[in-house]
C-alpha cells in the first residue's frame, strides 16, 4: 500500500507562523510535524509515499529530499493552484495504485497503521474513515455510524447539544482506487469558487455525499491514539507540550541528561526544572533559568539572566539578557 501526504495547504489559522514556513514544517519537539508523520509511514511498512505541495514547497523538498534519510521514498505533487482536500489526490492518482493511505502531514499522531489496515481490508467498503471520540463536537467535523461501524452521515462542527456523534474525523482514509469513480467532474465541485481550478474537489462536499447518495459503503475505524490536528496556535503549543510530556509516541534525538531534561548543548551555570527539551546549537547565557514545560528550538540564543517558563521556542529565536518569556510561543521573523 502506498501512502499520500497532504503537505499542500496555508495553514492560515497557524499564522503568523505560517507566514514564514508551510504548516508541515511547524515543529513539534524540534522536528517538522510532517517528519513525525512520515517516520510514522516507514514504522508501519509504508515503503512508498508522496506529497502534494503549494506554500514554500521548495522548503519541504529540500528538508525530506527523496525520503532517503527517514527510511522510505518519497516523491512530489505540486500544485500551482491549490486543488481542495480531494482534489490533489485524484491529481496523484497514477501513483497511488489500487489500494492507499492518505495522511495529513501537519497532524500529531501516533496512530497503529496496520491495524487501520487490517480494518480496511478486512470490509468490502471503498474507504476507511479514521475517528476519534471528541468531548467538544464543535471544533470538529463528526461521522454518524451505525452499529457495523458503517458512515451513515456527517456533521460540521455541531454543538455539543445538537451533536448526533461524538467521533471526530481525524483526515486519515484508506481508499480503494474505486473512490475516483464518485468524484466530481472537472469544474463541477460544489466547494469550488470561480477562481478555482477545474479540478478541485472536496471530500466533505462531493466525495463523501456522493457515497451515501449512491449507497456505496464506507467505514468508520475508531482509534485510541494520540491525534491533534495542530489547527491554531494553542494546538500547536498543547500539541508540542503533550509530546513533551510523553503522551504521543514520537521520537526525539535529544539526549536526556537529567530526569524531565533533555539538551543537546552543555548546562552548567543554567538553573533548569523538568520536562524542558533544548535543542542543538544553542547559546545559553549565564544565569539563565529555564521552568518546564519548555521547549528552547536549534540555534536560539537566551541572553544573561533571562527567564523562560511554559513556553516554546522555535528555531533561531533570540531572548535579550534578563527578559521573561512565560505561557509564550517566540519565534524569529525570517523567511525559509
Amino acid at each position: 500500500m502506498r501512502a499520500m501526504v497532504l503537505a499542500a495547504g496555508l495553514g492560515t489559522r497557524l499564522r503568523p507562523i505560517t507566514y514564514a514556513m508551510p504548516k508541515p514544517m511547524v515543529p513539534v519537539l524540534n522536528r517538522p510535524v510532517m517528519e513525525h508523520i512520515v517516520r510514522l509511514l516507514a514504522t508501519h511498512g509504508f515503503s512508498e509515499a508522496i506529497a502534494n505541495l503549494h506554500w514554500f514547497p521548495e522548503t519541504i523538498e529540500g528538508h525530506f529530499g527523496d525520503g532517503s534519510n527517514f527510511g522510505i521514498e518519497l516523491s512530489y505533487s505540486r500544485e500551482e493552484q491549490l486543488l481542495g482536500t480531494s482534489g490533489g489526490v485524484r491529481n496523484a492518482a497514477g501513483f497511488l495504485g489500487d489500494s492507499f493511505l492518505v495522511i495529513s502531514g501537519d497532524a500529531l499522531t501516533d496512530i497503529d497503521l496496520g491495524a487501520m489496515r487490517a480494518f480496511h481490508e478486512s470490509h468490502d467498503g471503498v474507504a476507511t474513515l479514521a475517528t476519534k471520540r471528541v468531548d467538544d463536537t464543535s471544533q470538529f467535523g463528526v461521522a454518524i455510524t451505525g452499529a457495523d461501524g458503517r458512515i451513515q452521515g456527517f456533521q460540521e462542527k455541531p454543538e455539543p447539544a445538537e451533536a448526533l456523534s461524538d467521533l471526530a474525523n481525524c483526515g486519515i482514509y484508506m481508499f480503494r482506487s474505486g473512490i475516483f469513480d464518485f468524484f466530481p467532474e472537472p469544474g463541477t465541485s460544489k466547494a469550488a469558487g470561480a477562481e478555482d481550478p477545474a479540478g478541485f474537489a472536496d471530500w466533505a462536499m462531493d466525495v463523501f455525499p456522493a457515497l451515501m447518495e449512491n449507497d456505496i459503503p464506507f467505514y468508520s475505524h475508531e482509534i485510541d491514539a494520540y491525534w491533534n490536528d495542530i489547527g491554531n496556535l494553542e494546538e500547536m503549543r498543547q500539541g508540542n507540550l503533550d509530546a513533551l510530556h510523553g503522551a504521543v509516541a514520537i521520537e526525539s534525538q535529544v539526549p536526556e541528561v537529567a530526569e524531565g531534561i533533555r539538551s543537546a548543548v552543555p548546562l552548567e551555570g543554567i538553573e533548569i526544572d523538568g520536562p524542558v527539551l533544548i535543542g542543538a546549537g544553542v547559546r545559553l547565557g549565564d544565569g539563565v533559568r529555564i521552568q518546564g514545560p519548555a521547549i528552547v528550538g536549534d540555534g536560539c540564543r537566551l541572553g544573561d539572566g533571562a527567564w523562560v517558563r511554559d513556553s516554546i521556542l522555535l528555531g533561531g529565536t533570540e531572548l535579550a539578557p534578563e527578559a521573561m518569556l512565560i505561557g509564550a510561543i517566540a519565534g524569529r521573523v525570517s523567511k525559509p
